[in-house]
């Protein structure tokens, strides 16, 4: 199955569990992102990736002028371990990261959530790869992926108990699209997915075909 298939498999088996006026609140939120022009002014292929230096999930500090001095990069961008398809996302990577190893490539996982909540979501899910903590979004804003929940989507996310104040570090409206970015050795982004939609996701096999056409 690929990832597509199981994200919205998910999606069909737990859409009924959402109340109606919330569901309502999050479809009018997705179509006034998808209208906003959000993913024309995300990074591109051909441009070089921003450098950053962002804290582990044990405190040390990783910087991408490191990880490519080791070899290519596949970077990608996730919401948060409240979001279960970001969930899903990170858990199909973990099943290919040994495929993307292979590869010579560095698999780095970047969210807005403290190093605390992004530990715990490297435990519970067993991953072996890097994730990293951007408190306050200032890398996703640097790739042109962040940008600020409505009001009224924030409130619906504290209904339904996500509390982004504490996992977020104070910074509860700002999240990242969903977003992967293979960069190469010399810092140039070399293949990129990028999406509106929360369900949906780089397929690990095109990340490997990315990483293939670099050799």
């Amino acid at each position: 199955m690929t990832l597509d298939a199981e994200l919205r498999a998910f999606y069909e088996a737990h859409r009924h569990q959402i109340p109606a006026g919330t569901g309502e609140i999050m479809q009018r939120a997705d179509a006034e992102l998808a209208a906003s022009g959000q993913t024309d002014r995300a990074l591109a292929v051909g441009a070089q990736a921003p450098r950053f230096a962002l804290p582990s999930v044990t405190g040390e500090t990783v910087t991408l002028d490191r990880l490519l001095a080791e070899g290519s990069v596949v970077l990608t961008f996730y919401r948060g371990a409240w979001c279960p398809f970001c969930n899903l996302a990170l858990r199909s990577l973990q099943q290919h990261h040994a495929a993307i190893g292979e590869r010579g490539a560095q698999l780095v996982a970047v969210s807005p959530q403290i190093p605390d909540e992004s530990l715990s979501l490297a435990e519970k899910h067993d991953l072996d790869f890097t994730v990293l903590s951007d408190v306050g979004s200032d890398t996703a804003k640097a790739y042109g992926l962040a940008f600020d929940l409505p009001d009224d989507l924030a409130a619906a996310y504290d209904q339904l108990g996500f509390d982004l104040v504490r996992v977020n570090g104070g910074h509860r409206r700002t999240l990242p699209l969903p977003a992967t970015y293979v960069i190469d050795r010399t810092g140039t982004v070399r293949w990129g997915f990028v999406d509106t939609d929360y369900m949906k996701r780089a397929e690990p096999a095109d990340i490997i075909a990315a990483l293939d056409a670099l050799r």
